[in-house]
């Protein structure tokens, strides 16, 4: 069994409320993994679970071989575990240049590295990141990310609300990134089709447990099936 990371049990939420019921997953190095689902089933908290900003009721996280169920957000990115937010959270009166060194960790991921993954980053550098566009701006959030030299991001909604063209150029990047950097990435995305091309291996929630776990390129071809997970067609359940 891969000692990665896996989640085993889990049952967490937020204070009394309770989100992910009895959910395992494991990640092997080097895999990238789409989570989907329809709204409010537990995506978003699965990621903010394994960042430490939900409450675990029962079940536990193992991350390189080490219980950190109970570890601080902080502690947990200090071993490897790199966080994209949907609100992306950059420094708008710092300057790009700034934004990516004030995180930086001097190891594999460079500046040099970023501005080659994003070459719009590097034609900014010394704009601010309140005068980027919201595609520059994830671009930068995930380039954040990268300084801390992380073994496995999470992307939360990174192509959300972005102009096709960004979205294609930063999907791209991450692909990169998993196929050529061997990272690991787990993905939360709106878009069913694209988080499928974008990742090896796919999970999809409903209410909180794992109706489907396999290999993306097969439920990217079986459309039935995958309209059928998602209920396409039926009313979604209520938001968290």
């Amino acid at each position: 069994m891969s000692d990665f990371l896996q989640i085993e049990n889990l049952t967490a939420g937020y204070n009394d409320a309770v989100v992910l019921s009895d959910l395992s997953v494991t990640v092997e190095r080097g895999q990238s993994l789409a989570i989907l689902g329809r709204n409010g089933v537990g995506k978003t908290t699965l990621l903010e679970t394994l960042m430490g900003n939900t409450t675990v009721k029962r079940g536990r996280i193992r991350w390189l071989g080490e219980d950190i169920t109970r570890l601080r957000s902080a502690d947990r990115a200090r071993r490897g575990i790199g966080w994209v937010p949907q609100e992306r959270e950059v420094f708008p009166s710092l300057t790009v240049r700034e934004n990516l060194e004030v995180i930086a960790r001097g190891t594999h991921w460079t500046l040099e590295r970023v501005y080659g993954l994003f070459p719009r980053l590097r034609e900014r550098a010394g704009n601010y990141g309140g005068q980027l566009s919201g595609g520059e701006q994830q671009m930068l959030a995930i380039g954040r990310a990268l300084m801390t030299n992380p073994q496995l991001l999470l992307l939360d909604e990174p192509m959300e609300g972005l102009a096709p063209i960004i979205v294609e150029e930063l999907s791209e990047a991450v692909r990169r990134m998993c196929a050529d950097e061997g990272l690991t990435a787990i993905i939360v995305e709106q878009h069913p089709v694209l988080a499928l091309s974008m990742s090896q291996h796919a999970i999809v929630l409903e209410r909180g447990v794992v109706a489907y776990a396999g290999a993306s390129a097969e439920l990217a071809a079986d459309t039935e099936r995958l309209d059928q997970l998602l209920g396409v067609g039926k009313s979604p359940p209520p938001t968290r």
